[in-house]
Parts: structure tokens; sequence; C-alpha cells
């Protein structure tokens, strides 16, 4: 059984709407920065060919970090995932991003009261687990899908890590594809970095089905 490192490290050598963002420094406190952050430490993977992904690079003196985004939300899916790239992706140093995108059609009083606590509680959760990452927390309104791809775009996100549903056969047959699943596959062909979907499996199976532009619910045991 391949582990998560084997498995990205091959992966790696392939490949305005109003906002709320918080950053965690080394004590665990949070404070406002704005919702211009800057990508300039990070580096895309086609850059990173040759290192290993599971630490950070040196170029010519220079440290290279990893920007890795989490799209999050209220679901036990979204949460695995965020943990699985805290703990398999993201490295000391790197910037963990928690992007947690508000439908346009949600009422302001309901987005202003739920959302930043989701974002709190999730980037305190990911300081607490791991210190030696610095944490970012993004809160914005706008289309999911291309709030998205903005944001992995200006922010030169090197990992997009989405949580995957575990999918129901009488659904499927009933319904199709899910909206959240044809989400996660506009993500994956689309965006302008390596994009793993994480699924994470039953008790009784243990592990991790991964999907990427190259591979389908490829199943990582640890």
């Amino acid at each position: 059984m391949p582990t998560s490192a084997s498995f990205l490290r091959q992966l790696s050598g392939k490949e305005a709407w109003k906002s709320t963002s918080w950053r965690w420094g080394g004590n665990s406190r949070y404070n406002n920065v704005g919702g211009n952050s800057s990508g300039r430490f990070e580096t895309s993977l086609t850059q990173m060919e040759g290192l290993n992904m599971y630490g950070n690079g040196v170029d010519n003196g220079l440290v290279i970090r990893k920007r890795v985004m989490v799209v999050v939300d209220q679901s036990s899916h979204c949460k695995h995932a965020m943990m699985w790239a805290l703990t398999h992706v993201a490295n000391k140093g790197d910037l963990l991003t928690l992007l947690h995108v508000i439908s346009p059609s949600q009422k302001s009083s309901e987005s202003s009261s739920c959302s930043p606590y989701l974002a709190n509680s999730l980037g305190s959760l990911c300081k607490a687990c791991k210190p030696e990452v610095e944490v970012e927390a993004l809160v914005i309104q706008g289309p999911k899908l291309a709030t998205v791809m903005s944001q992995v775009k200006k922010l030169e996100v090197s990992v997009l890590v989405l949580g995957q549903k575990r999918p129901s056969p009488f659904l499927n047959c009933l319904c199709g594809t899910s909206s959240s699943e044809e989400f996660v596959e506009q993500c994956i062909k689309g965006a302008d970095c390596l994009t793993i979907g994480v699924r994470k499996q039953s008790k009784g199976v243990g592990g991790y089905l991964i999907s990427t532009r190259w591979q389908k619910n490829f199943w990582l045991l640890a």
C-alpha cells in the first residue's frame, strides 16, 4: 500500500468579493489582516519539481514555503479534508489557508454571525494541532466555484484540498452526480494548482480515497 508521501511526490512531478481574513501567530492568537493576503513566499508545484513535498525546499539559500488551501464549511467531510491536509501536506513554515465561501443569497446577518465563528474555531484547532504551520482563515461571499478559482490564482496556492462526501448509491441512481461532486470535479480540472479531493473511508475500511486530475479514488491507508 503506497503512503501519502510517495503518492504526492509522484503527483508533484506532473504538474472581487468582500472578504475577511485572520492569521494565527505562534501564540495561537489571531489578528484580522484584511482580504489581501500576499503569496510572495509561495511557489507552484511545477517550480518545486525534485523537492520533497513534505519538507521545505531550499533554492539558492532561500527556503521555499508552500501555501496549502482547504475549502471548509460545517460539514464533517470538509473537516476531515482539513485535518488530512494539516497532517499529510502542510509542513513547518508552510501556510495553511482555510477558505469559507458564503453563498451570495445568504443574508448578511446570518453570515456575519456564523461564518467568523466557524473560521475562528477551525483555525484555532489547526494551530493547536500543529503550531509550526502558519494558519490563515478567509471568509468570502460570492459564487463558490469562481471564488475558489480566483483565490487560488490570487494567493498563488500550491495545493488545493477539497473534502468529498461518501456517495449514496440510491441517490446517485435517482439524481445522478451531486452538486458537491461536480464542484470538486470542476476544481480538479480547472484550478491552477495541484488539486486533491479527499474522502475519509468508513471505520471498518480505514484510510482515505484520493482523487486528482490523474487518478480517481486512489486508496491511501494512512
